[in-house]
């Protein structure tokens, strides 16, 4: 099969969907298909698939894309503040962003099959998908409806808990709504006694997540917060164990347990350059893994994952299970955690691709 991985993107995630969509091409070399990998940001040339077979080096190719990355996610985030700010928008062309390099689209409908390898905004969003949805261009995982709900912290959370599935209290403010008057967003008046977390709404891999156990740490929580992205998440802390459950068309794979090292948590910086210890299956009682399935099945059903997903969930400490979030692109290398998932039900990353293809 023509199979277009595609990694990259501007999201604050752009170098994990590199290291995501390297890996994924490789195995689908490796099992005969004419695969290239092409940076979703920068483009490609539209005659790469005739080059599928030993010419085309993926490890060469993302290693150019890492050395011409230099923080192209501050740079796009930039040029919007420039469009924010200018007077005359309909005119001023200073603050325009192209997020989709050229002949992206030309290559996806060379292909069989788009392998979507990206993560966070602009690739996981749904934003892409529905673009291919009015091309008629196949594409591995859910629907952009599904994907854009996934990606939205607060619509998430107000769908799964209505389909019965647990959730931390929380609120969400806007960026608008705090300028306007800072003092009203308190812990205090916000109706929060003790930690918080707050996070931008549609962010991944926990980038811009910050704890706070007073109202300086509140405030300072929220500024960072907002530096990411508009909207931003409040929600009462919920301390104890970090779980993972990845699901393949409905179904459960075995639970993994993410234990980070003592004061810290699953963050972006534990998750890619930590040394996290990963337990698949997880340490839990048989009551509570079949609890913690359920939920992660009922979950995906509510958010119309049908193909793949993994589901997020915290434990406390009188193991009462809350949902985290739902990744609707998880990570793609052998070591991350659906492949862990999917390796103890005897299928190795090769097969794992390889099914990812042929059910999108």
């Amino acid at each position: 099969m023509k199979i277009l991985v595609l990694c990259g993107g501007t999201s604050s995630e752009r170098d994990i969907s590199i290291t995501s969509g390297t890996e994924v091409c490789k195995a689908l070399r490796n099992r005969n298909h004419n695969a290239i990998l092409v940076d979703v940001y920068r483009g490609a040339a539209i005659d790469e698939f005739s080059k599928g077979e030993g010419e085309y080096d993926v490890l060469a190719m993302a290693a150019t894309y890492r050395a011409e990355n230099d923080n192209v996610w501050k740079k796009v985030k930039e040029a919007e503040e420039a469009k924010k700010k200018s007077k005359d928008k309909s005119k001023d062309k200073s603050g325009y962003v192209k997020l989709v390099g050229e002949n992206i689209l030309e290559l996806a409908n060379e292909s069989d099959v788009v392998f979507m390898a990206l993560h966070g905004s602009n690739g996981e969003d749904g934003r892409l998908q529905a673009v291919f949805d009015l091309f008629g261009i196949k594409y591995t995982g859910v629907g952009y409806l599904a994907s854009a709900i996934s990606m939205d912290k607060v619509m998430s959370k107000i769908v799964v808990e209505h389909a019965g599935v647990p959730i931390p209290k929380g609120i969400m403010i806007t960026k608008e709504e705090y300028d306007a008057d800072p003092s009203k967003y308190t812990m205090e008046n916000l109706g929060f006694s003790s930690k918080v977390v707050t996070k931008p709404v549609c962010g991944g891999s926990s980038v811009g997540v910050k704890f706070a156990n007073n109202e300086e740490e509140f405030e300072e929580g929220l500024k960072f917060a907002f530096s990411f992205e508009d909207n931003v998440m409040i929600e009462r802390y919920v301390g104890g164990r970090e779980f993972s459950v990845g699901v393949i068309e409905g179904k459960a794979l075995p639970i993994i347990e993410i234990i980070t090292p003592p004061g810290t948590f699953y963050d972006y910086e534990n998750k890619y350059n930590g040394k996290p210890k990963d337990v698949c299956p997880a340490e839990l009682s048989e009551e509570d893994t079949i609890a913690m399935q359920r939920f992660a099945e009922m979950a995906a059903r509510a958010l119309l994952l049908d193909k793949y997903c993994r589901i997020d969930f915290l434990m406390n400490s009188h193991n009462k299970m809350y949902f985290l979030e739902a990744n609707t692109l998880p990570g793609m290398t052998p070591t991350s955690l659906l492949p862990q998932e999917a390796k103890q039900v005897g299928m190795s990353f090769e097969d794992l691709c390889e099914k990812l293809v042929q059910i999108s």
